[in-house]
């Protein structure tokens, strides 16, 4: 395995900047000329010129749903890009046992470094303290680790800022209009994942005295589950004027029932980013007029980041000497608006 020197090295590791942005989704690379590659105190950042090869183990879970399909394609894609960059990925399992034994097995393998999206945070910990220990970086992808000492850096999106920015676009949309009535879709509410995104989204609404929120049913992330759940709550409910719904996929369902019901009295806001979420903002023809992202490009950005620790660089636009502790991605909101803009980031 490719070793840093040692003062560097336990920099890498246990470094403590931190940051929240949107903005550095992809700021670990810098297409600046080679002159102001460095900062002004001569900080090294990572650019798309080859530099020390770097083996990036990455171990997620089953892609057993678009956005985590998403998340496999988008770090094979990124490494893909870089001469410089093995990438050791793993199958994929939501049995824990299972995830933690191929974990080990790049670990065993001395990888450079890590990118870990755990089928449970609070259940692989262990492991990822294990590779820190061996002295191997490691990224922790969206759902994070129970402990900051398991990972040197986390990068994922933000699930309150979801629901915050789905509850402001429609809280703007019913301004003005007195006893505006708003229903919620969620997901699963035994995560808090799923929790975060209510919450968010109470949370704006509080700033919009003329809408109630009447009604809330949790789905199960999928696209059978959206479409019961969906029904369920038209039938209960035979007017409101807006719907937000935490997830994409369970949207197809939850379009299903509306369309099966005759609805088109409300409009409807999306979570994810889907493609097809994208396409009918696009088309315009639906309830849906809007999805909040929760990028799978975070994966590539992983990349990116265990790539730039690999190699013992810092992040383009900052004059710290390492990457960050922390990057949390911010949710946009599409429309139409600005639909093209982000389609081509739309997953399947």
């Amino acid at each position: 395995m490719a070793r840093t020197p040692a003062t560097s090295r336990r920099a890498l590791l246990f470094g403590t900047a931190a940051v929240s942005a949107g903005a550095l989704l992809t700021a670990c690379t810098s297409n600046e000329p080679k002159d102001q590659e460095q900062a002004a105190d001569n900080v090294p950042v990572a650019d798309d010129k080859p530099g020390k090869q770097v083996t990036i183990g990455f171990a997620g879970p089953q892609a057993d749903h678009g956005w985590l399909n998403a998340i496999n394609d988008n770090a094979k894609s990124r490494a893909e890009k870089y001469s410089d960059v093995t990438l050791e990925i793993t199958e994929g399992s939501n049995d824990t046992a299972q995830q933690i034994g191929q974990i080990q097995t790049l670990i065993n393998k001395k990888v450079d470094v890590l990118v870990v999206l755990p089928a449970d945070g609070k259940a692989l910990t262990q492991v990822g303290l294990q590779a820190m220990r061996a002295g191997i970086p490691v990224v922790n992808l969206d759902r994070v680790f129970a402990s900051p000492q398991a990972y040197r850096c986390w990068i994922g999106g933000d699930n309150y800022g979801m629901g915050l920015n789905a509850g402001h676009y429609i809280g703007e949309q019913l301004k003005g209009k007195e006893g505006a009535k708003v229903v919620e879709l969620a997901g699963l509410d035994n995560l808090e994942l799923t929790q975060q995104r209510t919450k968010g989204f109470d949370d704006a609404l509080k700033n919009y005295p003329n809408i109630k929120k009447v009604a809330r049913q949790a789905a199960d992330f999928t696209v059978e589950s959206g479409q019961a759940k969906m029904a369920q709550l038209l039938q209960a409910q035979s007017k409101f004027d807006a719907l937000w719904n935490h997830d994409d996929d369970q949207g197809v369902g939850a379009l299903r029932a509306i369309d099966q019901a005759g609805r088109d009295d409300f409009l409807m806001v999306g979570g994810a980013g889907a493609k097809s979420a994208m396409d009918a903002i696009k088309a315009g023809d639906s309830v849906l007029k809007a999805t909040v992202l929760y990028p799978p490009t975070m994966a590539a950005s992983a990349i990116d980041l265990a790539r730039a620790l690999g190699q013992g660089k810092g992040v383009g636009g900052l004059a710290e000497f390492e990457i960050p502790s922390s990057l949390t991605l911010y949710s946009a909101v599409v429309t139409k608006d600005n639909v093209e803009q982000y389609l081509p980031t739309g997953f399947v």
